[in-house]
């Protein structure tokens, strides 16, 4: 789960929901202003990245030890919604040279460092941690921060009832069960890369985003093991689309639009998201701010429209718009929350470099992508991708359906090479993430299969499900503090 940003202080009343609806209306029409006549920041690209982590006790369970973990780490980490889970963030660098390089010795050090930080508990990268059981997701593993409880109450209210993860696998597995807690959504951990573009060329880049976020998924799947069920190559998807799930069956069939949200249409404008936003998704954290936005920009100043962007941050959308200030000039994000953390830090900054260098080559197209492919079809390139990952087909104009692998080789991989160039990264760290995307296809390994794959030689030697998990992610930390990519990790013989 992203960082809301912004602290709860109280729980509010009927009243104060309704004025905080009149709040984030205003607040929408003086963003309409600004887009028409502000300067927003314009620099070369600026990219910044978060990933959540998971901390584990000697045994590689979840420890429950955040609070303890934060006070020996550095203010790069921050709390997140369960006890077990970090955030690592990373200050925001330009993409050319050797920047990438750079962002990949940070992000080592940081983990490195907090790593040995952390007394009796280590830190797994990965986007469902194997040892999780169901029967540890009650209300305690929530964070003691009084926006999850206001989130967790919020999102429980808007329900009544309890929340039902149910989740069928593609092998035939599957995960059932009732929860009285927002806690199943801890168990998502994420990366999230941001990119601050300028209002004119943001429609263009959040389209190029949501048309490439199923090939993301199905390259980066690390999460195929939820509960001690094998379901889906990236399970994170479906769990989080459930576990903030708003709506009773009544108003899913009514059509009512989910929490976490692909979308619906292409876009021509920022604005339109924004819109969306305030139009269609009533408030979950409705607290009010002393801030006269229309006051503040008549006087010339920049307003942090805390209200709008509070409402913009409880809609979980996997390309989601962000609005922000910063030294009082406003600048606008795109906050991609497709992928899953890990499994080492050079496979994440390689899924960088394949998502910067094909968005800037597709949003600078000619003719655009989204001229030719339906958003209908993005979507179902989306839930495909996260499904079955590396074996997953999909849908490319012009292509027909192919499967994912052939049609990044053969097509998208001199796109993002083509993209990264025309950031101005170095054609030697081009080269180094790139030929790992091409690794993770020709071997048709990623962080989901090694998993799968590493549980499954496991199992045959005569472990138990939950053995084998532990064994899988024991030689999984192992390979994450290597840093080699997935794709070249060893996997165990079926006989010991």
């Amino acid at each position: 789960m992203a960082r809301m940003g912004e602290q709860i202080s109280s729980i509010v009343t009927r009243r104060e929901r309704q004025q905080y609806r009149e709040k984030v209306q205003q607040c929408l029409d003086v963003f309409a202003r600004m887009l028409s006549s502000s300067h927003f920041e314009d620099t070369d690209p600026m990219v910044g990245l978060e990933i959540e982590l998971n901390l584990v006790d000697r045994e590689l369970r979840p420890s429950m030890t955040n609070e303890s973990a934060l006070s020996v780490t550095t203010e790069a980490f921050q709390s997140e919604l369960g006890r077990f889970n970090i955030e690592l963030n990373v200050d925001p660098r330009p993409l050319h040279g050797d920047h990438l390089r750079q962002l990949e010795d940070n992000l080592r050090a940081e983990l490195d460092d907090a790593h040995a930080a952390v007394p009796d508990a280590g830190i797994v990268c990965v986007g469902i941690l194997p040892t999780l059981t169901a029967e540890a997701m009650s209300a305690e593993v929530l964070s003691p921060d009084l926006r999850y409880k206001a989130l967790n109450d919020s999102i429980l209210d808007a329900r009544g009832e309890d929340v039902l993860i149910d989740i069928q696998g593609r092998s035939g597995e599957r995960f059932s069960q009732y929860f009285d807690t927002i806690a199943p959504e801890a168990a998502c951990t994420s990366m999230q890369m941001h990119l601050l573009v300028s209002p004119t060329d943001f429609a263009s880049y959040w389209n190029a985003a949501q048309a490439i976020s199923g090939v993301q998924v199905a390259l980066g799947a690390n999460s195929p093991f939820l509960f001690g069920n094998r379901l889906w190559d990236e399970t994170r998807v479906p769990l989080f689309y459930q576990a903030t799930d708003t709506r009773p069956p009544e108003l899913r069939n009514q059509g009512v639009r989910p929490r976490v949200f692909f979308g619906e249409r292409w876009v021509t404008s920022v604005f339109d998201l924004f819109e969306e936003n305030v139009r269609y998704f009533p408030a979950l954290l409705p607290e009010m701010s002393e801030e006269d936005p229309v006051a503040v920009l008549d006087e010339g100043g920049v307003p942090t429209l805390r209200e709008l962007r509070l409402h913009n941050g409880t809609i979980y959308r996997w390309n989601r718009p962000i609005y922000d200030n910063s030294s009082g000039m406003p600048h606008l994000r795109i906050e991609n929350r497709v992928l899953p953390a890990g499994p080492t830090i050079v496979d994440t900054v390689a899924n960088s470099a394949f998502y910067y260098g094909l968005v800037g080559a597709l949003a600078s197209d000619d003719r655009p992508l989204w001229s030719r492919l339906s958003f209908d079809a993005a979507h179902e390139n989306f839930t495909d991708g996260a499904k079955r990952g590396l074996r997953a087909r999909q849908y490319w104009p012009g292509r027909g359906e192919v499967p994912v692998d052939e049609l990044v080789l053969r097509h998208l991989l001199p796109l993002a090479h083509r993209g990264l160039e025309m950031w101005g990264v170095d054609a030697d760290l081009r080269d180094r993430y790139l030929d790992i995307i091409e690794g993770r296809c020709t071997s048709e390994t990623n962080g989901a299969t090694w998993q799968s794959d590493c549980v499954g030689a496991l199992e045959r030697r005569g472990l138990s499900r939950n053995d084998a998990l532990a064994g899988m992610l024991e030689r999984y930390v192992d390979g994450m503090h290597s840093n080699e990519p997935v794709h070249t990790w060893e996997l165990p013989s079926v006989t010991s």
